[in-house]
């Protein structure tokens, strides 16, 4: 009998006590064994610190409202591994996704009896291995894959993306992917090839320069009117999908290829994605956030206007250990007129306590701790009130603790 979700998912759980190790050579071996499915699709390849997945959704949207068969590739995941492996709009089944992760288990089981020196296939690289096999074997026409951690070590960039976007570049990752922007930009944009088309979100004139010397012709986003009534931070990252899906279109049909208006709405009408200013409940009007670095919080400070208007904000946090906690709190303190500071299932989650001692030492108003996620947004729509609003970020885990039924997902530590 085949492999289903459960078992999937809690064999790849077990991959996390080898870690993280960075190079390619081992995602090649495997990837060659499986029968290069990555050659078999088209691919647009999106990097950057924030907005990878919500463009990368975006992208494949309009790219299918086109008239594409598409696939897509996420991470990290909700709920459910399987969300990471999507075809035209839709997360695999369990079923699918158990069946998928065996095949690649199998074959990689081969690779790592050539490998030495106590190398083996890793969790990502099995993932990636198999979301590319899958989307090969859906035959979709082209798949839109968000980069893991950085882009030059990571496994997806094995791929040869005609379009590649970046969409902005912060300071998160720093022990692995250097200490300056220009640094990390570096490594994000090492996925570019030269013949590539670049869409390039970010305005910065280091990572401009940078962007310019990798050879790629640039494309910079522009808004579409379709898009004003995504809220905030979103229209940015639809304009940037909008712009690869063009790119990608032209290099299929020409130049003159363009983007219908039909297609535009369409996919802007399917573009609210799960744990991204998403509106779960109203009176008071409750958001959801992914927000995990200074950069992602200030973002989302700036789209409350769009999100909740002039309603006082509760903030619901939790934030994990290797984060700058202190700056993203700056970011939220002028913005909210209160906290309740809590601790995702994962354990690198910073205690609530140390988290309302950094508030209170940034001049934060009135916080609260409760270390059960739930409780806390409860706690937190108390006190904001029918006519105020809450927000829940900090960590993509905690979003992840909110939306999943208690005990139903199995908790990453990665």
């Amino acid at each position: 009998m085949s492999w289903d979700l459960d078992r999937a998912e809690r064999h790849l759980l077990s991959l996390e006590l080898f870690g993280m190790r960075f190079g390619l050579e081992r995602m090649r071996r495997l990837l060659t064994a499986l029968g290069t499915p990555q050659e078999r699709f088209g691919a647009v390849h999106v990097v950057g610190t924030n907005g990878k997945s919500s463009t990368t959704r975006m992208t494949a949207a309009i790219l299918q409202a086109g008239g594409l068969r598409v696939g897509a590739y996420l991470s990290p995941h909700l709920v459910s591994y399987a969300e990471r492996i999507r075809v035209d709009g839709a997360d695999l089944d369990g079923d699918a996704f158990g069946a998928a992760i065996e095949r690649a288990v199998a074959v990689a089981a081969k690779v790592d009896r050539t490998l030495t020196g106590g190398e083996r296939v890793t969790q990502f690289e099995l993932l990636t291995a198999a979301a590319f096999a899958e989307l090969a074997r859906h035959e979709v026409d082209v798949a839109v894959i968000e980069a893991g951690l950085g882009g030059r070590w990571d496994a997806t960039n094995v791929l040869d993306a005609p379009v590649v976007v970046l969409t902005n570049v912060g300071l998160e990752h720093t022990r692995w992917l250097g200490p300056t922007i220009p640094d990390i930009a570096r490594e994000k944009l090492a996925v570019v090839r030269p013949s590539a088309t670049l869409v390039l979100g970010d305005e910065n004139p280091e990572v401009v320069e940078l962007a310019r010397a990798t050879g790629a012709a640039i494309v910079r986003p522009s808004e579409r009117r379709q898009a004003a009534a995504l809220p905030g931070y979103q229209r940015t990252n639809f304009a940037a999908a909008a712009a690869a899906a063009e790119a990608y279109l032209r290099r299929l049909h020409g130049p003159d290829a363009r983007l219908g208006e039909e297609a535009l709405a369409e996919a802007v009408a399917r573009a609210q994605v799960s744990g991204r200013l998403q509106i779960v409940a109203q009176d008071p009007v409750t958001l959801l956030d992914g927000a995990h670095n200074p950069s992602g919080v200030a973002a989302l400070a700036a789209a409350l206007d769009d999100a909740v208007g002039a309603r006082p904000v509760v903030a619901v946090v939790s934030i994990l250990d290797d984060k700058d906690a202190a700056a993203m709190l700056a970011e939220l303190v002028p913005r909210v007129r209160g906290f309740v500071f809590t601790a995702s299932a994962n354990r690198r989650s910073l205690s609530p306590a140390t988290l309302a001692s950094l508030a209170s030492q940034l001049g934060g108003p009135a916080s609260e701790v409760e270390p059960d996620p739930r409780r806390a947004l409860a706690r937190a729509r108390a006190l904001a009130g029918a006519d105020g609003a809450v927000v829940a970020t900090g960590s993509i885990y905690l979003i992840a603790d909110l939306v999943s039924a208690p005990g139903a997902r199995k908790v990453s530590s990665l």
